[in-house]
C-alpha cells in the first residue's frame, strides 16, 4: 500500500506521472441522489465517514472524485478501481494518498485538492523512486 510522500523525498524521486482533474459539484451531488450504490462503489468507509454528513459534504465527496480521477490519470494502470483509491488526510493535515492496488505499491504521490461552491479539483503527482 502506498504512502503520501514527505516533501524531503522528492529529491531522490523520480515523476512518472501527472494528472489533474475538475468536476462540477452538482454533477456528483446529482450522481449521487439515492444511489448508495455509488457511494459503495466509488468511496471508501472512511471518505464516506470524513464526508457524510458535514454541511458541505458534497464538495468533500467532489474533491475526492477528482483527486481519484487524477491519481488513476496519472499512474495509468488499467483497470485501477476507484475505490482503491484512498484520500486521507495526513498527521499534519495535508491530503495524501493511498493506493490499495499492488501495482503501485512503489509509488508515492503528492496531491492539491480545491474546490469552490460549484467545483472541486485536484491535481496529483505520481513519483518512484530513482534508480542509483
Amino acid at each position: 500500500m502506498s504512502q503520501p510522500a514527505p516533501m524531503a523525498l522528492l529529491s531522490s524521486q523520480l515523476i512518472c506521472g501527472v494528472g489533474i482533474d475538475i468536476v462540477e459539484i452538482s454533477r456528483i451531488k446529482e450522481k449521487i441522489g439515492n444511489n448508495k450504490a455509488f457511494l459503495k462503489r466509488v468511496f471508501t468507509d472512511e471518505e464516506l465517514r470524513y464526508s457524510l454528513g458535514k454541511k458541505n459534504q458534497y464538495q468533500r465527496l467532489a474533491v475526492r472524485f477528482a483527486a481519484k480521477e487524477a491519481v488513476w490519470k496519472a499512474v495509468g494502470l488499467k483497470g485501477l478501481a476507484l475505490k482503491d483509491i484512498g484520500i486521507v488526510k495526513a498527521p499534519g493535515g495535508q491530503p495524501g494518498i493511498i493506493c490499495r492496488d499492488s501495482r503501485a505499491a512503489k509509488l508515492r504521490f503528492q496531491i492539491s485538492l480545491t474546490h469552490s461552491n460549484d467545483y472541486a479539483a485536484a491535481i496529483v503527482i505520481a513519483m518512484r523512486d530513482s534508480e542509483k
